[in-house]
C-alpha cells in the first residue's frame, strides 16, 4: 500500500502540466471578437441610402444679404417641424412620425443654404423624402416672403443615390477590430500585476519541503516567491539604535 501511494505521488509529479496562456491574450481575443461582431453587423444590416436637396434663401431688393443668412438659419430649424412635415407627408408617401425619423436639415454659418437629407432603405424613396420636405419648406416660407423680405428657392433637387450611405461589411469589421483591440488594451491596463512565475525547480523543492514540514505546497511556494531573485539586492534592515 505504501509503494502504491508513493507511486501515485511520483506519477502526480511527473504529470504533464498544461502551459498557461500569455498575459497579453485578452488583446487578440477582444480584437478578433470585435472583428467578427463588426463584420456580422455589416452583413446582416440592410443598406441605407441618403439623398440631399438644397434650398437657398434669397433676399429681395430692399433686404440685406445678412438678413437672408439669418433667415436661412431659422428656416433650417423648422425644416423638420410638424407643420412642414404635414405639407410634405402627401408627396413623401409615409406617415409624419416615420418621416421625422428619416429626414434631417443642416445649415452653414457662412452660406444662406439649407441641406435637406432624406434617408431610406430605398434610393428612390430617399430622394422623394428630401424633395418633398424641400418643396414644403419653400412653399411655407414663401407665404411670408412679403413680410420677411426673404424667399426660399430650390437650388438643387435630390436624385436617387447609387451607393448606400451605411458602412459596408469590411468597414464595419475594421471598426469592430479597432474597438475590440481598444477594449483588450484597457483590460490589460486594468488587470492587476501578475505574480512572479515559479520555476519547476522551486516547485519541486517546495513539494519536498512541504512533505518534510507537514504544510501545504502553496504556503512554501509563496515563501519561495517572496525571496529576492538572483541579481536583485536584498532588502537591508535598519539597525536598531543602541542606547
Amino acid at each position: 500500500m505504501a509503494d502504491t501511494a508513493d507511486q501515485k505521488k511520483s506519477d502526480h509529479r511527473r504529470r504533464v502540466r498544461v502551459p498557461r496562456p500569455p498575459a497579453w491574450w485578452p488583446l487578440p481575443a477582444c480584437a478578433l471578437l470585435g472583428l467578427a461582431a463588426g463584420g456580422a453587423y455589416g452583413v446582416l444590416k440592410a443598406p441605407e441610402y441618403a439623398a440631399t436637396s438644397y434650398v437657398v434663401a434669397v433676399p429681395n431688393e430692399t433686404t440685406e444679404p445678412a438678413t437672408a443668412l439669418g433667415f436661412a438659419q431659422a428656416y433650417g430649424r423648422i425644416a423638420t417641424s410638424s407643420s412642414t412635415l404635414a405639407y410634405a407627408q402627401p408627396r413623401a408617401g409615409i406617415g409624419a412620425r416615420q418621416l421625422r425619423t428619416q429626414v434631417r436639415a443642416e445649415t452653414s454659418p457662412d452660406s444662406p443654404m439649407i441641406a435637406i437629407t432624406g434617408t431610406s432603405k430605398s434610393p428612390a424613396e430617399a430622394a422623394d423624402i428630401a424633395n418633398a420636405v424641400a418643396d414644403a419648406l419653400s412653399l411655407s416660407s414663401n407665404q411670408a416672403a412679403k413680410n420677411t423680405g426673404v424667399q426660399l428657392i430650390l437650388f438643387n433637387q435630390a436624385v436617387a443615390p447609387a451607393d448606400p450611405a451605411s458602412p459596408s461589411a469590411p468597414v464595419s469589421g475594421a471598426v469592430g477590430l479597432c474597438a475590440g483591440g481598444l477594449l483588450g488594451g484597457l483590460w490589460l491596463l486594468a488587470k492587476p500585476a501578475r505574480r512572479r512565475r515559479v520555476t519547476p525547480a522551486v516547485q519541486a523543492a517546495a513539494e519536498t519541503t512541504a512533505e518534510a514540514a507537514g504544510t501545504t505546497t502553496e504556503t512554501v511556494v509563496e515563501e519561495y516567491a517572496s525571496l529576492p531573485a538572483q541579481g536583485e539586492p536584498a532588502p537591508v534592515k535598519e539597525k536598531e539604535s543602541v542606547r
